[in-house]
């Protein structure tokens, strides 16, 4: 069998510091014999140096669209907007399976170019589960940067740009001196909570100090009745976890918060999910993803009224990049490693069965034969 190569693309999203390989499950791949194509990137968590000395071949900075056709291109975030067609086979996380802003623009360019695109997101196991996620280190920084906010608005000032953490525990001891020394006495609501997403948050919260009571917990069950939920308000910050799929109440709208006058307690909502451009959105009270330079956006009120900060970064996972990369690209390996026999291996034909269906319904979209 050829040898099955693989190309690590840098990424061009901003901030974004967190790599689809690391360099120790690079060294699994070539010892199972891939051969890795590295771009140098100095934005990447991991230096230049740590893929070289596994046995990475370094290439050139963003020269993935002349790589051959037939290596597959590894990467995280989605790739510039562009209207360049796209013949190689991507494997990255598009967000355009879910008719978001753009999708079928996206989709348009692996039509003309005939390549192939297996989205990480839906890249599954025979359950259903998706084999690799970044779901607990979102959770996790998500609520990290949801005290922050909550922390910057008591002082009357808006959060300022968000910095990638060198690891957890320089995270914990930074927040904890933040809000003073601890955060007890803060009250949180996540929702999702029984998810990885979920699970990451409620950690978080716990290791800056809230008191357990504090950590409202809620999932599935707790959500049935469907929303708007008043509990949302009577907490200092909300945590949407959920995984959104098909067209649910809302959980918080802009007349339930101008209702409650300034009686409510909530202050900030983050929205770790991010369907921001989701028709279904659960939580339409703001329109626009927000950033690590500009990391919360108000919600538009009444005169008068306390302020409500949302934050929906899109990659939060990058505050705590080199432990969120390290534990991604572990999960993803096994799959890699089935990559040569794509054409039958479940995770990939799966995949690809996918892209196909999505592919069909862009096409008829854009008007395109």
């Amino acid at each position: 069998m050829a040898t099955q190569k693989l190309w690590l693309r840098c990424e061009k999203k901003e901030f974004e510091r967190r790599s689809a390989l690391s360099p120790s499950t690079a060294k699994k791949l070539i010892k199972a014999g891939f051969e890795i194509f590295v771009e140098r990137d100095e934005q990447r968590i991991f230096d230049d140096a740590e893929f070289e000395a596994v046995g990475c071949k370094l290439v050139d900075h963003n020269s993935w669209p002349s790589a051959p056709q037939d290596i597959p291109i590894i990467g995280l975030k989605e790739l510039p907007v562009s209207e360049d067609p796209l013949p190689h086979t991507h494997i990255q996380f598009a967000h355009c399976y879910k008719k978001q802003a753009g999708w079928s623009t996206v989709l348009s360019r692996f039509h003309r170019g005939g390549g192939t695109l297996y989205d990480l997101e839906f890249l599954t196991d025979a359950t259903g589960r998706r084999v690799a996620a970044f779901g607990y280190h979102a959770g996790f920084a998500g609520a990290a940067a949801g005290a922050l906010a909550l922390a910057a608005q008591k002082k009357g000032e808006k959060l300022g740009r968000l910095e990638p953490y060198e690891n957890e525990s320089a995270m914990i001891e930074s927040l904890k001196t933040t809000l003073g020394g601890s955060a007890k006495g803060v009250r949180a609501l996540v929702i999702g909570a029984l998810g990885r997403c979920g699970r990451g948050a409620v950690e978080l919260f716990r290791k800056i100090g809230l008191d357990e009571d504090d950590i409202v917990k809620w999932d599935m069950a707790e959500t049935a009745k469907g929303g708007p939920f008043q509990e949302i308000l009577d907490v200092d910050i909300f945590v949407n976890c959920i995984y959104l799929s098909s067209a649910i109440p809302p959980f918080l709208t802009h007349e339930q918060i101008n209702s409650a006058g300034s009686r409510r307690r909530l202050s900030v909502v983050v929205d770790v999910s991010c369907d921001t451009t989701n028709p279904y959105n659960p939580i339409p009270i703001y329109s626009i993803n927000t950033t690590f330079s500009e990391p919360t956006v108000p919600v538009i009120l009444n005169d008068g009224l306390p302020r409500v900060s949302v934050i929906s970064i899109d990659h939060l996972p990058t505050l705590l990049p080199r432990e969120a990369s390290e534990q991604f690209s572990s999960d993803l390996l096994p799959s890699l490693l089935e990559l040569p026999s794509r054409s039958s291996a479940r995770v990939w034909t799966e995949a690809e069965k996918l892209y196909t269906e999505k592919l069909g319904e862009a096409v008829q979209e854009e008007g395109l034969r």
